[in-house]
């Protein structure tokens, strides 16, 4: 079971948020990717980083955690869940596992002063998008049925709602 977890995180966010930015620095690292710097803004911006990116980890090692425990599954299409989760951060928010992801890509980004890495942020979430419109939602509802309808008409896709659903 741990040798399964394991294996989703490295493959899908690990190398999301960690080989993807790393080969994108060393890429281009004869060329300067950064934005402009404001002295005052950089430990103010850093500091911020810091905070997001703990953020991030703690929100994904959570769904991790609950995909394992309440799901019976791990993140990875390949051996998804076996039940809907439904609580913790998803009464919130339908995917809180992409903005905990989203949310270390934004870090390094900001540490970095990168606005290339700002760019491979926005590529991640425009094609997580178009993932979830197309593929992961149809199948959600094939496996799931009614109770994935009913969970969508309450709970937003990307944008938290304040208060949790309690389905």
């Amino acid at each position: 079971m741990v040798l399964r977890h394991l294996l989703s995180v490295l493959l899908l966010p690990g190398m999301v948020a960690g080989v993807v930015p790393a080969w994108i620095r060393h890429a281009l690292a004869a060329h300067d990717t950064r934005w402009p710097e404001v002295a005052a803004l950089t430990w103010t911006m850093r500091g911020g980083s810091l905070v997001m990116m703990l953020g991030g980890l703690a929100l994904a090692s959570w769904c991790v955690a609950l995909f394992a425990r309440v799901g019976q599954g791990t993140l990875a299409p390949w051996d998804p869940t076996r039940r809907l989760v439904v609580v913790g951060p998803y009464r919130h928010v339908r995917n809180p596992m992409i903005t905990g992801v989203a949310l270390l890509l934004a870090a390094q980004a900001l540490w970095a002063g990168s606005w290339i890495l700002a760019a491979w942020l926005a590529i991640f979430l425009g094609v997580n998008h178009a993932f979830f419109l197309l593929v992961e939602e149809p199948g959600l509802v094939a496996r799931f049925g009614e109770g994935y309808r009913v969970y969508t008409m309450h709970v937003p896709r990307w944008m938290p709602r304040r208060t949790p659903w309690h389905g």
